[in-house]
């Protein structure tokens, strides 16, 4: 009695097992889920959002999104703070300063320029740290888009230039007519040289 009693109850445990893996493979395999940072969002939710929205104002990178009219109403981040180069799959928020523990989690904004009008100056990393935001700022050339976003207003800039300065260099942020975007980042290997991708405003 009590050998049947072990093999019925295993027969039972095994048939339990094989059901719940079944269902397990099938839920996964249609409804799988993605883990991001400590949060989670579903397959479907995945495919669905262009926009994949991290609390605590973390990087927002869309591979998706990468032609020209990529950044539209939908994707304001309400009135935040900042800036999509669909050339380079980036979504990024901005702050104010240029300090390390500003550019370890966001684009860093230059105080001592514009905001909005003028010449506006943003720099990140590239590489090495928390967050390289910049990382394949390299990749730009002539007519590539950048959009801009400040309280709830947006600028759409088409790229001029891409050349390296010396860091010393601060002439790339003087005043000028119209209104510009200006972009730092380091160097591979060149510390005393910086990166400057220049934009300016295309009005529609």
């Amino acid at each position: 009695m009590f050998r049947y009693t072990t093999w019925y109850v295993n027969v039972i445990s095994l048939i339990i097992s094989s059901i719940i893996f079944c269902f397990t493979n099938f839920f996964i395999s249609n409804n799988c889920f993605i883990g991001v940072g400590n949060f989670f969002y579903s397959k479907t939710e995945f495919d669905n959002q262009s926009d994949l929205q991290i609390p605590e104002k973390d990087i927002l990178i869309s591979k998706e999104n990468n032609s020209e009219d990529a950044m539209n109403s939908e994707l304001l981040y309400d009135e935040k703070w900042c800036i999509e180069i669909p050339k380079i799959a980036l979504k990024a928020y901005i702050e104010e300063g240029t300090s390390k523990e500003v550019m370890d989690n966001y684009v860093g904004h230059f105080e001592e320029t514009s905001k909005f009008d003028g010449n506006i100056g943003l720099a990140a990393h590239n590489r090495g740290y928390k967050n390289n935001y910049f990382q394949n700022l390299k990749e730009l050339r002539e007519d590539d888009i950048v959009y801009y976003f400040f309280n709830g207003n947006s600028k759409k800039f088409i790229v001029i230039d891409n050349f390296i300065i010396e860091d010393t260099d601060w002439s790339v942020f003087n005043e000028t007519e119209e209104n510009m975007l200006t972009l730092i980042t380091c160097v591979e290997n060149e510390p005393s040289y910086r990166r400057c991708v220049q934009a300016k405003e295309i009005l529609e």
